[in-house]
């Protein structure tokens, strides 16, 4: 179980102790993908749901996610973020949409969860606000793509396609 640094050595769990820890930039770039029709997408792009502009919506509830994921996951650290930016990747022939949130922090603990937070809780907003024309939508592909700092260093995922300049800005 020593493994595992949310349990202790009796099989506890227990937050990790990041006090001893030297504060270093710390970054992470997650994605994620919600599908659905065509005719949602087009309503979604000409501003044409009634809810509201799904998009800015969206972005706004992934910044806000990343910001209480310690309220949410409850072995996570409290944050003071420094900088949290969603993205939105319209694919009009699959047709989806891509989002992709990145996190930044000077601190003693990475921002990986924030990142995946800010993802989740964007897409579970677009759906919301179609559900009404949509139900069929579909989430998926969340995933941590890239991430950097800490006593781990830098890490990219593997099996995707190389992160551009434009997506989360994470040299």
């Amino acid at each position: 179980m020593s493994d595992f640094t949310h349990i202790d050595d009796k099989g506890h769990v227990r937050m990790v102790d990041v006090s001893e820890k030297h504060p270093t930039r710390r970054q992470a770039l997650a994605g994620g993908r919600i599908a659905m029709t065509a005719q949602t997408l087009e309503k979604i792009l000409n501003h044409g749901v009634r809810k509201g502009n799904v998009l800015e919506t969206a972005r706004i509830a992934g910044v806000m996610a990343a910001k209480r994921t310690a309220d949410l996951i409850p072995m996570c650290h409290p944050l003071n973020l420094t900088h949290v930016q969603v993205d939105f990747i319209p694919d009009t022939e699959a047709p989806a949409i891509d989002i992709r949130a990145a996190v930044r922090i000077t601190g003693q603990t990475g921002v990986e969860m924030e990142a995946l937070t800010a993802v989740t809780v964007a897409a579970l907003t677009i759906y919301d606000m179609c559900k009404a024309s949509d139900r069929s939508m579909a989430i998926s592909d969340i995933r941590l793509m890239k991430k950097s700092g800490g006593k781990s260093g830098a890490w990219i995922r593997p099996d995707i396609r190389p992160v551009s300049e434009d997506e989360g800005d994470l040299s």
